[in-house]
């Protein structure tokens, strides 16, 4: 990162989110549930809140009913972050099966070809517009193949229809070919390996409300801030976080550190020193801009997540509200 001023105050309030409660996680955190085949997205989210007790929940990136693993669950706060993770890409497992016999280099020679960037069709069930749209397949590996089924895995933009693919690639072979089975391995940052079942998460929860065991439940719990993690980076000067948190825009004499190149109107992630989410925004000005700057408002704030008052008050309001200014930059 950037170091934007050098001699900032030491950040010496706040709480890293390493260190918070599992309550605090519950009420702002993200966990993997490793979804079943057979309960639609929906289903599965509603028994999640069954079984963790939390108010507000939602799910990332819709899986269709027979399509099992990674279903991130936003909780509390950390479902207002839901959108970020339907735009992360996605990691899939998929058998396909062909429709007659094909030369296994044939297969190989074909599937290579959909690396890449690819023109799809949404299918006709599908939520949204039927309209080809260009995704991105960033790798695409045949792990094995026996006969007529390919098992396979594929990286690609959020949005791909693995079953189109199939569909795709069997009019490539000129066989024809249908998806039988499909399992997301990954979503963003977000793998199966830290992925949990609804019964893990229900035997964990009883672990910590009646025996007072928060080892397993804390071990499924991740803060909101993993959510943000795919955003450029703005590192907010502590005399400046709670003028955020009440909503004035980031001014560039409130700022820390940033990450090198960030693109004016790029969505960005405003964060404490100690790695806490304040809010993220729409970046008014360039890195370079800034680092050349000595005023002017360097983020448009849009979202908020930091309670107010978590953070001292350094700052002081003008006889316009809407012109919050942060003092005592020091």
């Amino acid at each position: 990162m950037l170091v934007k001023d050098p001699n900032t105050l030491p950040d010496k309030w706040g709480k890293r989110p390493s260190d918070r409660s599992v309550g605090e996680l519950l009420g702002a955190g993200v966990i993997i549930l490793d979804k079943p085949s057979g309960p639609t997205s929906h289903q599965a989210t509603a028994w999640a809140r069954n079984v963790l007790h939390v108010e507000e929940i939602s799910h990332g990136g819709t899986l269709d009913p027979y399509v099992s693993g990674v279903l991130p669950i936003c909780l509390g706060k950390a479902v207002r972050l839901t959108d970020i993770v339907l735009s992360s890409d996605k990691e899939y497992i998929c058998l396909m099966r062909l429709h007659k016999d094909i030369e296994k280099e044939r297969v190989i020679k074909t599937m290579g070809k959909f690396a890449g960037k690819i023109y799809q069709m949404p299918p006709a069930r599908s939520a949204v517009k039927r309209q080809l749209r260009i995704r991105t397949i960033s790798e695409l590996e045949i792990l094995e193949i026996k006969g007529r089924e390919i098992l396979f895995r594929v990286s690609c933009d959020a949005g791909t229809y693995i079953r189109t693919l199939c569909t795709d690639a069997g009019e490539a072979l000129g066989c024809g070919a249908n998806m039988v089975e499909l399992r997301r391995t990954r979503s963003g940052m977000m793998k199966e390996d830290n992925a949990a079942t609804l019964q893990d998460m229900a035997d964990a929860y009883v672990f910590w409300q009646q025996m007072g065991r928060e080892k397993w439940l804390r071990s499924m719990l991740m803060p909101m801030e993993v959510l943000v993690e795919p955003l450029p980076k703005v590192i907010v000067k502590a005399t400046a976080v709670d003028a955020v948190c009440h909503g004035a825009d980031l001014n560039v004499k409130g700022i820390h550190m940033l990450d090198e190149d960030i693109r004016k109107n790029a969505l960005a992630a405003m964060m404490t020193a100690r790695g806490e989410l304040i809010a993220i925004g729409k970046m008014a000005m360039s890195t370079s801009k800034i680092m050349e700057s000595d005023q002017g408002k360097a983020v448009d704030v849009e979202r908020v997540f930091m309670d107010r008052g978590h953070y001292p008050r350094m700052w002081k309001f003008s006889t316009d509200l809407e012109e919050v200014q942060a003092v005592n930059d020091q």
